[in-house]
């Protein structure tokens, strides 16, 4: 990788590489968590501030107990034990965008504690710790572009200033950037089932620091951290610890030693940059906030906020898997979004073989999909559309051609499958038995050789056969008919 030391196989097999992640969640709630200000992205500049965000003298904190729902929700999705009860604290540091002075959080006691995610490896799956997930709020924003003295000056938008965050924090389980990905991939699909955030990465709504570490295979201390912060795709953040493994034992292995510190990653490069000496938690001086009450999630309460949770994505592949027949690739595939699951369990239900709807959305609907660069929200054929497109293949009234065919119409007129279809009249396969049989006879009549062979004992030649007259009936002759009368006319 750019700006490495060349490593040899044998000098990185003698370490391993140690990796947390801390992930930051912005909880959809309306408005802000101790304030009534709106959390809506792109307003104008310092427009959505008030004395309690602007952290203005006498100005009090009042919790929203949305964002302590949606926290708690996600909990217990990550399948952590949520404390009854837990505690504000503050978290004092200097930054330009952080108007009090301090950041309201929880430390000691946080909302919930030890859950695990499990993550596909090499031969089965492997379950990565959850230490703690807390809430907290959200700094501002410091820009330094996109305004006329950007080149001098640096701009503060305090929107952002007090948004909810739900901060999910692994242990140290990772040993590989592969497994980080994983982890960051499953734990992004969890909270999206739950509803209570959007995690869209460019408007920061999800935000991951990786902490690496390396030691020697047989040394279980933990060797000296770094942490990355800052990166804005799972792509870039297992490229960045990539990196940082090369580093660390470049560095010790030259007889050097790492410095704990935090840095940032230049994707243009692919290398990282030293940003500032990692603080310790004594150096943020935490204290209880005294102007909020412990926050008391009670077994009411919870039970409550349990009754919303969702089935979640590894149950429902499992179940949709013994349910429809699919394979566990369609069944990964279906379950990427809820809103596809959903859409894809209700044309299962309506159509007469779910497997071939989970065929079509995956063969010829998200193809397309792609190649158009669109999402499935703007998709021209509706879930129902495959299903109805199903059934017509299923009961063998069009054909694998005439259904491509009508699918590449939909998406030219951006039209749902069904009212293409009767735009077009109805098609039909054609079971002229009359006019397939001249058309073989012309086939087999035009290809001697290959009847000769065929006739020779070279049976797969049939395949040959049934393609050209479907190609001669373009498409609109029964596949099964076509099969019986070449196969006819060749013993004839």
């Amino acid at each position: 990788m750019s700006g490495t030391v060349a490593l040899s196989e044998e000098i990185l097999a003698k370490y391993e590489p140690v990796i947390g992640l801390e992930v930051h969640v912005q909880l959809l709630t309306a408005s802000k968590i101790f304030c009534s200000c709106s959390t809506r992205f792109g307003d104008p500049p310092n427009t959505n501030v008030c004395p309690v965000c602007l952290g203005l003298p006498g100005a009090l904190p009042v919790l929203n107990r949305k964002a302590v729902e949606f926290a708690t929700l996600a909990a217990m999705a990550l399948n952590c034990r949520i404390n009854e009860t837990s505690i504000f604290a503050r978290k004092n540091y200097f930054y330009p965008d952080l108007p009090k002075g301090y950041q309201i959080s929880q430390y000691d006691k946080p909302l919930a504690e030890y859950g695990i995610i499990a993550i596909p490896v090499p031969g089965g799956t492997k379950n990565i710790g959850i230490t703690r997930l807390h809430l907290e709020e959200d700094a501002g924003k410091s820009l330094h572009e996109g305004f006329p003295e950007a080149a001098h000056k640096t701009a503060i938008d305090l929107n952002r200033t007090g948004t909810p965050l739900a901060e999910i924090v692994s242990e140290p389980d990772m040993r590989s950037p592969d497994e980080a990905y994983e982890y960051l991939t499953r734990l992004k699909e969890i909270i999206l089932y739950t509803g209570v955030s959007d995690c869209n990465m460019e408007e920061g709504s999800l935000r991951c620091d990786a902490n690496i570490s390396v030691r020697p295979r047989d040394q279980k201390e933990f060797g000296t951290k770094t942490e990355i912060k800052n990166v804005n795709s799972f792509r870039f953040i297992r490229e960045a610890l990539a990196y940082e493994i090369d580093r660390h034992i470049a560095v010790i292995e030259s007889g050097g030693r790492i410095t704990q510190e935090t840095r940032l990653y230049n994707a243009n490069e692919g290398r990282t940059y030293g940003m500032r000496s990692k603080e310790q938690a004594h150096d943020y001086r935490y204290f209880p906030d005294p102007d909020l009450l412990p926050l008391v999630v009670d077994e009411r309460w919870q039970a409550t906020i349990r009754a919303a949770l969702p089935e979640l994505p590894e149950a429902r592949r499992e179940r949709m898997i013994q349910e429809y027949g699919i394979t566990v690739g369609d069944a990964a595939t279906l379950t990427r979004t809820r809103a596809m699951a959903d859409q894809f369990e209700s044309a299962a239900h309506a159509a007469k073989n779910p497997k071939r709807v989970a065929n079509l959305v995956q063969s010829e609907l998200l193809g397309r999909l792609k190649a158009k660069g669109l999402e499935l929200e703007r998709s021209p054929i509706s879930m129902a559309g495959v299903a109805v497109s199903a059934d017509l293949v299923e009961s063998q009234t069009i054909s694998g051609k005439m259904l491509k065919d009508l699918y590449d119409l939909c998406f030219a007129r951006n039209k749902d499958f069904l009212a293409v279809f009767e735009e077009e009249g109805r098609p039909q396969q054609s079971r002229d038995t009359s006019a397939l049989e001249k058309i073989a006879d012309d086939v087999i009549a035009a290809h001697p050789k290959q009847v000769e062979q065929y006739r020779a004992g070279k049976a797969t030649l049939i395949g040959f056969f049934v393609g050209q007259v479907m190609k001669a009936s373009k498409g609109q002759a029964n596949p099964q008919l076509v099969n019986e009368v070449v196969a006819k006319k060749l013993q004839s």
